[in-house]
């Protein structure tokens, strides 16, 4: 899982995430970068992996609770701009998607979510297709 898109249906690609929630690593990223930009502890201080409830969890459940701690806190999302690094699979099937699930668990129009695939070129642990990384960054506007 990615951004809440199964990436891999066929399991063609035979890896998935080694995580205590379901590991969907955008959803993550996404989480942090709001909890982040109103200054609050990560996900893993609110989330934390030695908690029982957290154990297969939905990633989309934190980024929920990230979004209510935005709306509390008197903002809006204005945009979120996420890259996601990973030699294979390829994401561009995906990134139509990705980008309207992301638009729908966020309230969000897809114009306001920007995703964008790169690879490590074959350098490093994402490179050799070990890892994955998520860089997320969030705008939030005041609204109150």
């Amino acid at each position: 899982m990615v951004g809440g898109i199964q990436i891999d249906p066929s399991g063609t690609f035979g890896k998935g995430p080694v995580a205590h929630s379901d590991g969907d690593v955008l959803l993550h990223a996404i989480t942090d970068a709001l909890l982040g930009a109103l200054g609050l502890q990560d996900i893993g201080q609110l989330f934390p992996d030695n908690l029982a409830e957290n154990e297969g969890r939905n990633s989309a459940d934190f980024v929920a609770a990230a979004l209510q701690k935005v709306l509390l806190s008197g903002y809006v999302i204005a945009n979120i701009d996420c890259t996601v690094i990973l030699e294979k699979p390829k994401l561009l099937p995906f990134k139509v998607r990705m980008r309207e699930r992301l638009a729908s668990m966020l309230h969000l129009s897809v114009e306001q979510v920007n995703l964008k695939g790169k690879t490590h070129e074959k350098v490093d642990a994402v490179g050799e297709g070990r890892a994955i990384e998520a860089h997320v960054v969030a705008l939030l506007l005041r609204i109150s």
